[in-house]
């Protein structure tokens, strides 16, 4: 009887564990960064790769940075949102145009509109390596500290605008 008690118990164990793991979303990959510093970039501009944006350059302020590319579906999905948000004048955002030929990534823009403040040019994908991207898009929300406070796996959409992020970009902002 009590050599039947040990699968017993892992078989609960492994219920236990199937249950909680149902219950996750699976568009939240949890991230490592999450309360920790952004890492640090310097990257060229899109508009102008004469000129570079770093970190340093965005403390003092709380920001998005969405990492997006022209190559990606899930990018398009997002971008009228995005565009909605940055017509709103709520937070900036910046993008970081990852893996992209960069003027592929200008001509998007100019199709369909350019919510970032500035985009910057990740060509190798470095930067966004050490950001953790898993694939795009990706977007995080970073305090005046350049703390990174919130990350979104796969697209903005309104309800995780709602829900999630701009409650929070309210928060860092007062």
């Amino acid at each position: 009887m009590k050599r039947f008690l040990i699968p017993l118990a892992i078989f609960l164990v492994l219920v236990g564990f199937l249950g909680i793991g149902l219950k996750l979303d699976p568009h939240e990959v949890p991230s490592p960064l999450v309360g920790k510093p952004a890492p640090d970039f310097q990257l060229a501009l899109l508009s102008d790769p004469a000129k570079r944006l770093s970190l340093t350059d965005l403390r003092g302020k709380v920001w998005l940075l969405n990492v997006w590319a022209s190559w990606c579906g899930s990018c398009r999905q997002e971008h009228e949102t995005l565009l909605e948000l940055s017509k709103q004048g709520i937070v900036p955002i910046y993008g970081m145009d990852y893996k992209d030929q960069p003027a592929d990534a200008q001509a998007v823009l100019d199709r369909f509109g350019n919510p970032y403040v500035e985009t910057v040019v990740d060509l190798d994908g470095r930067a966004g390596i050490n950001f953790g991207v898993y694939g795009v898009p990706e977007t995080y929300l970073i305090d005046k500290n350049g703390v990174i406070r919130y990350k979104q796996t796969g697209p903005v959409s309104r309800e995780s605008l709602d829900k999630k992020i701009l409650p929070l970009v309210k928060e860092l902002q007062k």
